[in-house]
């Protein structure tokens, strides 16, 4: 279902929470909380690209902003409601609004903004972007402790469909219109 008119998401996703548009929860989604200690428990994040697990990263952490960075979307990988975003599909989006017109939210909640975004790439690979949770109120610190504690690993993005196609039970996304990158479980 697409919203006309609206500069924002839809509440609570394009028809609900799990309908197509929010992006990828699964693996695709993972952003990376660089261990704490040296020591890595449990098996390798599957997107990071350095193998390590999840994120803060030692000394990283200044004047209460906590470091974060993964990818938000990877190209041709079918998330759990069969969008498949092509490579290039957030070109024009970030050429029109930058880094600053794409929002860090914490759960699709338009009211819980937690950081800011200092980097969105597109890149071989995927959507990459690297930003930092600040401690600016108390959605936000409750976002850090969760994602130190490993409670939020995820990404999921936020954005309206510009040109898509049907490939099956597939909707290909070739142009979207970015508003936010979530931090998610």
């Amino acid at each position: 279902m697409e919203r006309f008119g609206s500069s924002l998401p839809p509440p609570a996703g394009e028809g609900g929470r799990n309908a197509t548009g929010w992006g990828r929860q699964g693996d695709a989604a993972r952003f990376e909380v660089k261990q704490i200690s040296d020591a890595a428990s449990g098996p390798p994040h599957p997107v990071s690209p350095d193998g390590s697990t999840t994120l803060p990263r030692r000394g990283r952490e200044s004047s209460g902003a906590l470091f974060i960075e993964g990818y938000a979307s990877l190209w041709g990988v079918a998330d759990m409601n069969g969008d498949v975003v092509q490579a290039g599909a957030f070109a024009d989006s970030l050429a029109r609004t930058g880094v600053e017109g794409v929002r860090m939210l914490h759960g699709h909640d338009a009211r819980s903004v937690v950081g800011v975004w200092d980097e969105i790439v597109e890149d071989d690979r995927g959507l990459f972007v690297r930003g930092r949770i600040e401690d600016w109120s108390a959605e936000a610190r409750f976002a850090a402790a969760l994602s130190r504690a490993g409670a939020l690993d995820g990404l999921s993005i936020g954005f309206r469909a510009k040109g898509a196609r049907r490939d099956g039970r597939l909707r290909v996304l070739s142009r979207a219109e970015l508003w936010e990158v979530s931090l998610v479980t």
